[in-house]
């Protein structure tokens, strides 16, 4: 199975830049849904997450759209990692 390169994560990013960084990677996803979906959980969530929540949104984002599409609708589960936030999205949709 082919897998997309992974982008280059800056060493010892300054904390503001990476989340403008990984809010800039959720809005040019390639699915408007998951565009509109993502940068409005970015822009309310990421200035309140702790890095390895960072750490792990960072991952999220170097799935494939249409996976992530499924586990956010509830079609599908999501891999065992991203369960949690994966929830986190979803609840921030429903009371959107």
């Amino acid at each position: 199975m082919f897998e997309m390169p992974r982008p280059d994560r800056p060493e010892n990013e300054p904390r503001e830049v990476r989340i403008k960084r990984l809010a800039m990677r959720s809005m040019r996803r390639g699915i408007k849904e998951m565009d509109l979906i993502l940068s409005a959980y970015a822009d309310e969530c990421l200035g309140d997450m702790e890095e390895a929540s960072l750490d792990l949104y960072d991952d999220l984002l170097d799935e494939n759209d249409h996976d992530l599409y499924q586990w956010v609708t509830g079609q599908f589960a999501p891999k065992p990692p991203y369960v949690e936030l994966i929830k986190s999205i979803q609840d921030h949709i429903s009371k959107g």
